[in-house]
């Protein structure tokens, strides 16, 4: 069993303090609030008054707090930034790629070692079997506690040793968690303005989602591959969509809806096609994505 380190006691920070507690771990805590870390006493964790006595009794330190501003603002305090020296230091708040690879460059500089994790999860999947985080940074690090991280989540990995990739990885995965949210919000919308049941829009989704599905994986292989032109395998040129995206743009209109979604798609439909792209494949909106 490893002894730990952590650092806020927030929502995510407490289920990841209890799944840690709960497979045997010894775990030293602290909370801005000392209230908070008091509370996970309960789980059998041992409070700290201070940060960098937390620190001080742990084997690796783990950190979960608000975002990196505050972290940040924690590991160069001086007496916490001693304390780090020569342990492992697994950073679990959420941040950018670039904030990543800053404090993983302080770090090294510091003689800290250091792992960069992304939760892709809520707080109650943390210790399930299924859950993963992503981890970048130290690979030996990671293998040296990776019973620790698949406590946290059964599906835990390590995916590169520049400290951004585990950050960059959890801000693609969420684009594709919000635009299928977002999408599901434009159509339930247009569900309730035309008096269709959502009971009977879930139902027709379900027999569609094969549809979906197969066009999610032709365009990540198509973009993958650089295979955005049109050929005798595409499944729907730009223009084929832009005929059928402009009836939905229709409906919007006619109903009164909010455009912000059907505007900001119809955009990439307008410059591919004024840009000649009208068939070529849905694929070659990509570089749309990436220039202005």
């Amino acid at each position: 069993m490893t002894t730990i380190g952590f650092l806020g006691a927030g929502r995510m920070g407490t289920a990841l303090v209890a799944a840690l507690c709960r497979t045997g771990h010894t775990v030293h805590v602290w909370n801005r609030t000392a209230e908070k870390a008091q509370a996970l006493a309960a789980f059998g964790a041992r409070p700290e008054r201070t940060p960098e006595a937390a620190v001080a009794a742990a084997d690796i330190v783990m950190v979960n707090l608000l975002d990196y501003v505050a972290s940040d603002a924690l590991f160069q305090r001086p007496e916490v930034t001693e304390a780090l020296k020569g342990r492992l230091l697994v950073q679990l708040t959420s941040g950018s790629p670039k904030t990543a690879r800053d404090t993983g460059a302080w770090a090294t500089v510091k003689g800290i070692d250091y792992l960069d994790g992304a939760i892709m999860a809520t707080p109650d999947f943390i210790g399930g079997v299924e859950t993963q985080i992503l981890y970048s940074g130290a690979r030996d690090r990671y293998e040296r506690y990776e019973a620790v991280f698949a406590a946290l989540g059964g599906k835990s990995a390590f995916v590169g040793e520049d400290f951004g990739v585990a950050s960059a990885l959890d801000g693609a995965l969420l684009a594709q968690l919000w635009g299928t949210l977002f999408g599901t919000l434009q159509a339930t919308t247009i569900a309730r303005a035309e008096g269709i049941a959502l009971d009977d829009y879930a139902a027709s989704l379900k027999l569609f989602r094969p549809v979906i599905d197969g066009a999610e994986v032709d365009l990540l292989s198509r973009v993958r591959d650089g295979r955005d032109r049109g050929d005798e395998a595409t499944l729907a040129t730009i223009a084929a969509h832009n005929t059928a995206f402009q009836h939905l743009r229709h409906i919007v209109a006619e109903r009164g809806l909010n455009p912000a979604i059907t505007d900001a798609f119809d955009s990439y439909f307008a410059a591919a096609i004024a840009n000649g792209h009208g068939n070529d494949d849905f694929a070659m909106l990509a570089s749309y994505m990436v220039s202005q």
